[in-house]
């Protein structure tokens, strides 16, 4: 059996816990940087998250790791807000955000681009429906790179 990612075993660990907490698993990140691995947990809720929020959830996250032995080499663990320009991953995070304003990058050009800004109007059957430029195009969810909203000011 293939052993699953890093980042993927401690969303699958720590998913359930937050959400019992009412807090939401935004995204989870394990990458090296130089010579150290960090672990980067984002959440949200209703109203936004504070520090107190933050350290609640590294302590959680910290203890089920260790218990479970996630990750047996030296990490540092990192807790935050996603930003205003939060990552879109998810089917989840898409249905979340209808309406919105997001940028989209796709693998594969489409209609000679790859990068779009427009309105997410709908996300089905793993298909982001976007609204941009008075014309509307389809990609699918697997054809897509990076999307995040879009701060509007």
């Amino acid at each position: 059996m293939a052993k699953m990612p890093i980042a993927q075993s401690v969303m699958n660990l720590i998913e359930p816990v937050l959400e019992s907490e009412g807090l939401e698993l935004v995204d989870v990140e394990y990458k090296k940087e130089g010579s150290n691995w960090f672990l980067r947990v984002y959440i949200d809720k209703e109203g936004g998250v504070n520090v107190a929020d933050c350290q609640k959830v590294s302590h959680l996250t910290g203890d089920l790791i260790e218990v479970e032995e996630t990750i047996k080499t030296p990490y540092s663990l990192e807790v935050s807000s996603p930003g205003l320009n939060r990552a879109l991953k998810r089917e989840k995070d898409f249905l979340k955000f209808k309406g919105k304003q997001i940028r989209v990058q796709s693998v594969l050009p489409i209609d000679n681009r790859k990068k779009f800004i427009g309105i997410l109007a709908d996300f089905k059957d793993q298909t982001v429906f976007l609204e941009f430029d008075e014309k509307s195009i389809e990609i699918p969810l697997s054809q897509i790179t990076k999307a995040n909203l879009v701060i509007e000011i």
